[in-house]
């Protein structure tokens, strides 16, 4: 399923007040996650909103939930490309505890003009650079 691979740690900040991480966290994990991997491509978000003039927006989710993430759980977020488009790319996310699936998820991101929030095709390197990544 993977295309990149991302570990973190539960920390208290993530969760309710029984130690369980709150449900909306897993799409935090997720963001974070699509981020290292761009990072890891060499795109930086800032300079493509700074030099391009566009930003990636979440324009859809849906999330399935399986078993429970702790406080102090070492987690693996596993990021696969499943469609990528001229504006907006399709991901299946996965938040892994050793061998348990946690959570899953089907995230849509948009490519948006940075001023007026209107869709935008990816810039070409970028969007080269992601399809080569798949």
């Amino acid at each position: 399923m993977t295309n990149f691979v991302w570990t973190l740690r539960v920390y208290w900040e993530d969760t309710d007040a029984g130690g369980v991480v709150f449900y909306a966290n897993y799409l935090k994990f997720f963001e974070r996650a699509r981020t290292e991997w761009l990072r890891s491509l060499g795109i930086e978000q800032q300079a493509l909103a700074d030099v391009a003039g566009v930003v990636f927006i979440v324009r859809s989710t849906a999330v399935d939930y399986n078993a429970p993430a702790r406080l102090d759980d070492k987690l693996e977020i596993r990021t696969r490309i499943e469609r990528v488009g001229p504006a907006s790319v399709q991901f299946a996310q996965e938040a892994w505890r050793g061998e348990m699936l946690l959570a899953s998820g089907q995230i849509r991101v948009g490519c948006v003009d940075r001023s007026t929030f209107r869709p935008s095709p990816i810039p070409a390197p970028v969007l080269a650079t992601i399809k080569t990544a798949r």
